[in-house]
């Protein structure tokens, strides 16, 4: 029962000339001579040190430029390669996969959104490992319902002035830039995105801990903080179009990365209650189908992707499933080995907690349920 299948090669054909299923045989021998492997017992310090390492040397090598566009600093070809190299890093547990795949989000958004000079300035810094940047999106109060958000911008001259509050901010503490939703107007066409320095003054980061013991996520307080016009990503009222061309995008790649990650954790799994002497083949069955179900949607997206489709609200079939996967996974780990969430101070229990909010970050599985149901099948607001 293995995680690697036969990968994301029939996404696409080719790669600039280049066959897929070559470039992955490639990266893989790289990869084997190449160790990049962290060191036992990471604290998530280590764990965005150990990113930026493994980003250094697939940038070095050329990898990480694979499937990006020359003006920012990749060597083209289709997104399909990045989604191979994501799944040979998750697989091998090279970096901590929720992180690594950040940049699936985040370089798409500025590539698309900025100045063409600034995208080339900045996208290399984020590929290359230099700089980690983070997403100012959720505030207290506006999590899934983004359109409420309050965070406010204001002009000043040339310049605009940020106030207000956001939260649940990834990797915020450890960040050079954030791409930043501000509201600017009343109404959708009222919210602004700006591509803003994480040291500029009036920022204040507060790292939170979450109940599996990480500080991934922090709290970021802007006050009268100043902001160049030239880092508006768009034009002003671009920020909510911005956000729906991103969050499909959270769900493309990202989970790619994500559906490896857990089938390296299903053949732990297998391993594990083969050594202590239990078995249940109907549970670990029923895990391994939850995750292949996701794994064939999202090849699907990938397709989708490489094809040059444009992704939207059918990506939340995908964060459904995803979410639903990964819970079934750690549950089967939880009934299958017993005490090993309670008692032992082993990578499940971090893991099965962080599972627990599979079915909130990103968006609810309630509001992704409501999207199905109103934008793909035409079923009305109520």
């Amino acid at each position: 029962m293995s995680g690697t299948g036969t990968g994301a090669d029939g996404a696409h054909g080719h790669a600039g000339g280049a066959d897929v299923a070559e470039f992955r045989a490639e990266v893989r021998a790289w990869l084997d001579a190449h160790d990049l492997s962290p060191a036992p017992g990471l604290d998530f310090d280590g764990q965005v040190a150990q990113l930026g390492r493994v980003r250094r040397a697939l940038y070095d090598a050329g990898w990480m430029r694979y499937g990006w566009p020359a003006e920012a600093g990749g060597l083209g070809g289709p997104a399909v390669l990045r989604a191979v190299l994501g799944e040979e890093v998750a697989t091998r547990g090279l970096a901590e996969p929720g992180i690594y795949s950040m940049i699936e989000v985040l370089a798409p958004t500025v590539i698309s959104y900025a100045p063409p000079a600034l995208a080339a300035e900045m996208v290399p810094r984020l590929l290359n490992g230099d700089e980690q940047w983070c997403q100012g999106f959720s505030e207290p109060g506006s999590g899934s319902d983004l359109a409420s958000l309050s965070t406010r911008a204001e002009p000043r001259g040339g310049d605009w002035v940020v106030n207000g509050q956001k939260v649940w901010t990834s990797l915020a503490q450890f960040a050079a830039r954030c791409v930043l939703l501000t509201r600017t107007a009343p109404g959708h066409a009222g919210i602004t995105a700006f591509f803003l320095d994480m040291d500029s003054p009036g920022i204040t980061v507060r790292p939170l801990r979450t109940m599996h013991g990480v500080d991934e996520f922090a709290e970021v307080f802007f006050d009268d903080v100043v902001v160049p016009g030239d880092r508006m990503l768009g034009r002003p009222g671009d920020g909510w179009r911005l956000a729906m061309d991103l969050l499909p995008h959270e769900r493309s790649t990202c989970f790619w990365h994500r559906v490896a990650h857990l089938y390296s954790r299903l053949d732990r799994l297998v391993e594990e209650t083969g050594e202590s002497g239990g078995t249940d083949d109907a549970a670990l069955g029923a895990a391994y189908l939850a995750l292949h179900t996701v794994r064939c949607r999202s090849h699907a997206t990938q397709r989708r992707l490489a094809g040059g489709a444009r992704l939207g609200p059918e990506t939340s079939v995908d964060k459904v499933l995803l979410a639903g996967a990964e819970q079934r996974l750690f549950d089967t780990a939880r009934d299958l080995l017993p005490g090993v969430l309670e008692l032992d101070g082993t990578p499940w229990r971090s893991e099965y907690l962080y599972s627990r909010a599979a079915t909130i970050y990103g968006g609810t599985a309630e509001i992704q349920r409501n999207i199905i149901a109103r934008r793909l099948l035409d079923l009305g607001k109520e």
